[in-house]
Parts: C-alpha cells; sequence; structure tokens
C-alpha cells in the first residue's frame, strides 16, 4: 500500500509540472477564421513552454509566460472554403480540424438575440431549408463569473436543420444573408442571454468609468442584501401567483398578483459584469469582422442611463479586441405595450438613447418599429430584423451598393402654421402605403402636443395641427408602441424622432 501510495504521488506530482498545451474555446473542430486580418491564437501551457502554431504554409512560435498564458499572432489569410487543420504543438498536440477562413460577426443581447429559429416565424419550414455547410455556428453556454474567464463552454456546428433549430433566430438570418451573398463562410457567434441588462455586459473598468455606476452599484448593493431573503420568497411567490391565476381563470377574473420577481444576486445574469466576464471576455481577442446586437429591454426605466452606458460598452469591447473600431450593428426597439409604464413613453425615450450610440464611428442601427407585436415583447419577425442589419452591413463593410437606411430626421423648419420636416436617407422620397402619416405630434411654445397630420412632398413632411397656430415642436412614432408607416422608396421604416428635448 505504500508502494502505491508513493507511485500515486510520484504521478500526481508529474501531472502538475506538465501542463498539456491548451486553447481558447473558440479554437475547436470546423471553426471560421476571419479572412485578411491577423489572426490571434492564444491558449494556456506551463510556463515557459514553447508552444507553436500551424495553419496553412505559416508556423509562430512563442513561449508560455509565467502564469501560462501564451499568445501568437498568424498573417492574415484569403477566404477559403477548402477545409484546413490547425495545429498547436507544445508537449503535447491540439489538432482543430475542417477549419475554414472567410467572415465571422459576433451576436450578443438579450432575449430578442438570443429568440430561436424554431419560434420564428415560420420556424419549422426555416429549419428544414437550413442546410449551409459554408455557414458555421457557434453558441456559447450561459455563464456569470466575477472575473475575465478564460473559456466558455460552446462548439461550432455547421448550418443543418439540427443545428439551427435552437440557435438565435437574427443571428442565423443575419449570416445566412451575408453568406448567400458573399459567397464565402461565414462564422457567427452567439452568446446572448435573455432578461438582461447592459450593464452586465460591460467589464468592471469600464463599468466604474461611467458616470452612472454609482447609481449601477447601488442596486446592486441593495439587491446583494436582500437576496438571501429574495431566495426564499421567490418560490412562495410563486406558488401564491399560480394558484391565484388559476382561480383568475376559472372565475373569468383577473389575477390580482404581479407576477413574481427573480431574486437577483451574486451568480445570476443580472450581476453587474458578471455576462462581460463569463461570456464576451473569453472570446476575445478572436478576429472578427463585427458585431450585431439587440438589447435594452431590460434597460427602458433608465433611458438617461443607457444613453452613456451603450456607447461605453461599446468602446471597451472594441477596446478589448483592439482591432479599432470595428463595425458595430444593432437593432432599436420594436414597438410594445409596456403594461407597467403609465407614461407610454419610456420605451420612445430608450429608442432615443439608443441613437446616442450613433455618434461612435462605424456604427448603424435597424430600425424595427414597424415589426413589433404590442402585446408580445418578442417580434417574431425575426428575418426582416436580420435582412435590416445585413443592408448596414453589406452597404458598409463589404461595399454592396443599396439602400440601408429608412428616413432620419435631419432639422425642421417653421412655415406659417405648419413645421417642414427634412430627413437624411428619403433617397427618391416619402411614402405612406397609401394612407395618413400616423403618430405625428406638434407642439408650440406652451409644450402641449396635438395629434398633426403630415402631407408628403418629395423627401420632406409639413406637419400641422389645427390646435397648434404658431408649432415650435415636432414627434413622430414617439410612443412606447405607435402605429409606425413611414418609409423611404425602399420600403425601409423612418427612425422614431422628436425635435424637442422636454
Amino acid at each position: 500500500m505504500k508502494i502505491l501510495r508513493l507511485l500515486l504521488a510520484w504521478f500526481s506530482l508529474g501531472a502538475l509540472s506538465r501542463a498539456d498545451v491548451t486553447l481558447a474555446p473558440l479554437f475547436q473542430d470546423h471553426a471560421v477564421l476571419q479572412r485578411d486580418k491577423p489572426l490571434p491564437v492564444w491558449g494556456r501551457a506551463a510556463p515557459g513552454e514553447h508552444v507553436s502554431v500551424a495553419f496553412h504554409d505559416q508556423r509562430v512560435g512563442t513561449t508560455a509566460g509565467a502564469d501560462g498564458r501564451w499568445i501568437v499572432y498568424l498573417g492574415a489569410a484569403a477566404a477559403s472554403a477548402e477545409p484546413a487543420e490547425l495545429v498547436v504543438t507544445g508537449t503535447n498536440t491540439l489538432t482543430v480540424r475542417d477549419v475554414l477562413v472567410g467572415e465571422v460577426w459576433l451576436a450578443s443581447g438579450q432575449s430578442n438575440m438570443e429568440w430561436p429559429v424554431a419560434k420564428a416565424a415560420a420556424g419549422e419550414k426555416e429549419i428544414a431549408a437550413a442546410k449551409f455547410p459554408l455557414l458555421r455556428l457557434f453558441t456559447a453556454q450561459h455563464q456569470v463569473a466575477s472575473q475575465p474567464a478564460d473559456t466558455v463552454p460552446g462548439a461550432w456546428q455547421a448550418c443543418t436543420p439540427e443545428s439551427v433549430k435552437n440557435f438565435s433566430a437574427v443571428g442565423y438570418f443575419f449570416a445566412r444573408d451575408l453568406q448567400r451573398k458573399l459567397g464565402v463562410p461565414v462564422g457567427l457567434i452567439s452568446s446572448p442571454w435573455g432578461g438582461t441588462a447592459v450593464e452586465a455586459w460591460m467589464g468592471d473598468a469600464a463599468l466604474r468609468g461611467t458616470a452612472a455606476f454609482p447609481a449601477v452599484d447601488a442596486r446592486w448593493q441593495q439587491s446583494r442584501a436582500e437576496f438571501p431573503r429574495r431566495l426564499i420568497d421567490f418560490p412562495l411567490e410563486q406558488a401564491a401567483w399560480k394558484k391565484a391565476d388559476e382561480h383568475a381563470k376559472a372565475t373569468h377574473t383577473k389575477n390580482p398578483l404581479p407576477w413574481p420577481r427573480v431574486p437577483v444576486g451574486p451568480g445570476t445574469p443580472y450581476e453587474p459584469s458578471g455576462l462581460f466576464n463569463g461570456m464576451i471576455a473569453p472570446l476575445q481577442p478572436y478576429a472578427l469582422r463585427g458585431v450585431i446586437w439587440y438589447q435594452g429591454e431590460s434597460n427602458w426605466p433608465r433611458p438617461e442611463e443607457y444613453a452613456e452606458l451603450f456607447p461605453a460598452m461599446i468602446r471597451a469591447w472594441r477596446a478589448g479586441w483592439g482591432e479599432g473600431d470595428f463595425p458595430f450593428y444593432f437593432v432599436q426597439l420594436a414597438n410594445y405595450i409596456e403594461p407597467s409604464d403609465l407614461t407610454n413613453r419610456g420605451w420612445a425615450r430608450l429608442r432615443e438613447a439608443q441613437t446616442r450610440a450613433l455618434a461612435l464611428p462605424a456604427t448603424g442601427m435597424a430600425v424595427a418599429i414597424d415589426l413589433g407585436d404590442p402585446h408580445g415583447i418578442h417580434p417574431p419577425n425575426k428575418q426582416e430584423v436580420a435582412r435590416r442589419l445585413a443592408l448596414l452591413a453589406k452597404a458598409q463593410v463589404y461595399a454592396i451598393p443599396g439602400d440601408f437606411s429608412g428616413p432620419v430626421f435631419a432639422f425642421k423648419t417653421t412655415e406659417g402654421s405648419a413645421l417642414r420636416v427634412r430627413f437624411d436617407q428619403a433617397g427618391t422620397g416619402l411614402i405612406a402605403g397609401n394612407r395618413p402619416v400616423q403618430s405625428l405630434e406638434i407642439a408650440g411654445a406652451d409644450r402641449k402636443f396635438y395629434p398633426a397630420t403630415g402631407k408628403i412632398q418629395l423627401n420632406t413632411l409639413l406637419v400641422s395641427a389645427r390646435e397648434v397656430k404658431e408649432p415650435v415642436a415636432v414627434r413622430y412614432a414617439w410612443t412606447n408602441s405607435p402605429e409606425a408607416n413611414l418609409y423611404n422608396g425602399a420600403g425601409l421604416p423612418a427612425a422614431p424622432f422628436r425635435s424637442d428635448d422636454w
């Protein structure tokens, strides 16, 4: 027995002194590498261990640092649909097979980005047709971390009906559109989590560097203090709500109880920086072309914070990837009736906060104000959402001619008792579907808004209201769930706007 214990101890010591080379999570079979950019490849090994990486006709070596980390940079590679091997050699050898080179995009956000193809419009038909071997999909599994993690579970898969079924619908439709148009391999990395706020997707340093941090931190500290009690109360609240709901259905009455509030505390996806640490940091600095983002529903009560946090997040992600100002395209929230918002303007203000990010270079916004379900927070037409994101990418990244934006408010001028509104991206002219333009409001110096009518004149809109003789401000689609029917000739919707800052 003593000899056996000595042998086991010897083997354990050997295992500790010899660390196998490992790779970051995205370097797996069926991966897509970004074309025409330097390619960082990284992982872990024993401190001081020599590591070499070979791909196509390149071989690059390095030595693991004192903390075991290593990274090499392969030279830029041209797009290739020919499967290749990425071979990493240290004390052991890792071979990553069936690697393609093409375009790589990251999709992140909350539930509307996570929403699967199976639940999208015509989901069964879309799944059956999903046979694109040059389209590869990677889903980062849900993971919360208090510090930036090295790895996140997930695997690359070729696009098949089976692999696409539970994949991000917006991500898939976006990537499919690009792959069809570009004719090169496309990799889509999906890393969203439903119901989450933007502060969960920001690194700690980025979050602390904002003026919004004290308010975010105060809410978090309160949630942490309440967390133990909430863990006890939540199951009881769920049971009470279910019982009340069954009674309401049986008696055709309304459930008097509010929906139980999910406990918020350490280890939950609501932890500030928790999702950046667990689901974004492990992906950096994998070479990619850009990011698509669909999030904001969880931040609607605090649009002023979002106006600062969202651009700060974009800047921090770009800094973490070290690729400069890569394209970052996002979806403006669709129309939805928020039951808890008595002002009926909270989502309108959040949409406005989203537009502040457009001040950053290489950003773009897909307007979805006409695609929502007023009574459902998850619009099923993810195909059109993705198409509008892809229009931005095709025009601005790949220089493919075509309209990529609907009309955007530029400025207004006074003409008697009316305001003339001028737009950017109006194209050949404005259209409203053979109906009057809906959801217009106008106000005078008293700041009282009245429903208004709009007369389309080529690419301008003349807005007036009988009650307002001297107008000074105009709004369009400035409610949570407006009827929005103003488009340009390409059929792309006008973004909601207001000329005032009241």
